[in-house]
């Protein structure tokens, strides 16, 4: 997929009651939604609820843990397919490549190896071709984080283990990735690792720290990607600050 102008928005959790609030801002090219409802009559509810927002804008979905489990199966995967789109993906916005990973798969693959193989050597072959046509920038959407502060953490449930996190973060840190976003910890953090930033965004809707109920505005130009996360309070009563509104002007 391949639409202008060069920027976009994500948000995190329980859409429906954040819907009047981010919409007011009206400037998001396209949503990152990180996990969407698992039971049916939530999956029909949110349906519902996206059905009123600006067609304008492309909604693309990143697969969680509460959509395909913590340990996938290939039939969890399937469901999830059926209902949302692919599980992993790649597109271009404005020379800038993105791709989004299925990281439950990175978590804990038992119940399906084949499928976490297939992605690697998926992704394998689109970093390939970011090479060979020298986008912009290449960024990460996935559900779970590589790390919430630290490289070298310790691994717990919401990160990913050691061995496999050392291994992606060389690889994409090889590949010229920028950025990877992710969201799993209901909670605000992040850090980096040799040039590649981890930017962890809170929830829309449950929170887990102090945070407040927000969202995350990525703003990506030819040489840098800057980003912000606002509370809704802040969006109904403020709007974005003047530096981020100036920068996706001159995207447009």
């Amino acid at each position: 997929m391949e639409c202008q102008p060069k920027k976009f928005s994500f948000s995190l959790g329980t859409f429906e009651n954040a819907y009047m609030e981010w919409t007011s801002t009206r400037s998001y090219l396209f949503g990152l939604l990180y996990g969407s409802q698992w039971r049916k009559d939530q999956e029909r509810d949110l349906k519902n609820v996206l059905k009123n927002t600006d067609q304008n804008i492309p909604l693309v979905f990143v697969s969680g843990n509460h959509d395909i489990g913590n340990a996938p199966t290939r039939e969890t995967i399937d469901n999830y397919c059926k209902s949302w789109g692919d599980d992993y993906f790649s597109f271009w916005v404005g020379g800038v490549f993105f791709l989004v990973l299925n990281s439950q798969l990175y978590f804990d693959s038992s119940k399906c190896p084949e499928l976490k193989q297939a992605q690697d050597v998926w992704l394998n072959e689109q970093l390939a071709v970011a090479e060979k046509h020298k986008c912009k920038h290449i960024i990460v959407f996935q559900h779970i984080p590589l790390f919430l502060r630290e490289p070298d953490e310790d691994h717990d449930y919401f990160n990913l283990e050691k061995s496999v996190r050392q291994e992606i973060m060389e690889k994409f840190h090889k590949a010229g990735i920028k950025a990877v976003f992710s969201g799993h910890y209901h909670r605000n953090a992040g850090g980096s690792y040799r040039g590649l930033e981890m930017v962890v965004t809170s929830a829309i809707g449950c929170q887990l720290g102090e945070d407040t109920h927000g969202l995350r505005v990525v703003v990506v130009t030819d040489e840098k990607i800057v980003h912000r996360y606002y509370s809704l309070d802040e969006l109904s009563s403020q709007g974005m600050e003047k530096e981020l509104l100036d920068m996706l002007a001159k995207q447009i």
